[in-house]
């Protein structure tokens, strides 16, 4: 076997597996599962800078808002929505190229406000970074979702 042709088939060998095994998410005692050390993930539940991201606030009905949420996700290239629950939804993105893929979950509970708060976790699965990645995708859905509001469709 020429040196071209072993680097290939090592490079797929290695590569075949970057989907890697689904972590253990959801929620729990209230809140999305904590991010590891590694900048690849962000979260609404989180006490330092390099993971948290704001939660996304809304005016609406969580049955509404959690239909949204799937129809966005779902319009997004790569992406596949995985559970839907009362106040929980989860996604998975796979890159183009190697096929990683990123867990994304969004938790809304209960609340007597007007306004519904949707709790984020983005989080790749392999890898160190993400080159911000993760955090980019919540942004675009939380412009997706400012575009609904200002456009006169808000959940309700």
């Amino acid at each position: 076997m020429n040196k071209l042709t072993q680097v290939v088939f090592t490079s797929f060998i290695l590569l075949t597996g970057c989907a890697g095994k689904a972590p253990n998410l959801g929620i729990e005692n209230g809140q999305l599962t904590q991010c590891p050390d590694t900048p690849n993930c962000v979260t609404s539940f989180s006490n330092n800078d390099k993971h948290y991201i704001k939660p996304i606030i809304i005016k609406g009905k969580r049955l509404a808002i959690k239909n949204d949420i799937v129809n966005i996700v779902s319009e997004l290239k790569n992406s596949k929505v995985t559970v839907t629950e009362n106040s929980y939804v989860r996604a998975e993105f796979t890159s183009k190229v190697f096929g990683f893929v990123d867990d994304v979950e969004f938790y809304f509970p209960e609340t007597k406000s007007k306004d519904t708060t949707i709790h984020i976790r983005s989080g790749s699965r392999v890898g160190y970074s993400d080159l911000n990645v993760n955090r980019d995708r919540i942004e675009k859905i939380r412009l997706k979702f400012d575009m609904l509001n200002v456009n006169g469709f808000e959940s309700m």
